[in-house]
């Protein structure tokens, strides 16, 4: 990824959301053919077991973001 992931941290230490969605968005569609990362998070708005899913890939992503962001440190 060419970006610097710093730069989508806010000022408040959280990183952007939009950013997050994109460092899994190919893996959760790959792992759940049909269906879109989109499509899960309308669903977790009223599905407790979607929430939780969405839940555990976000962590996913911000671990991820959390390596990138060491790796260029």
């Amino acid at each position: 990824m060419g970006t610097d992931s710093r730069q989508h941290l806010d000022s408040g230490g959280a990183w952007d959301r939009t950013y997050l969605e994109s460092l899994i968005r190919e893996d959760f569609e790959r792992c759940h053919p049909g269906e879109t990362l989109e499509d899960l998070k309308r669903r977790a708005s009223f599905s407790k077991e979607d929430k939780g899913l969405l839940r555990d890939w976000m962590a996913v992503a911000e671990a991820r973001a959390a390596a990138a962001c060491k790796a260029k440190a």
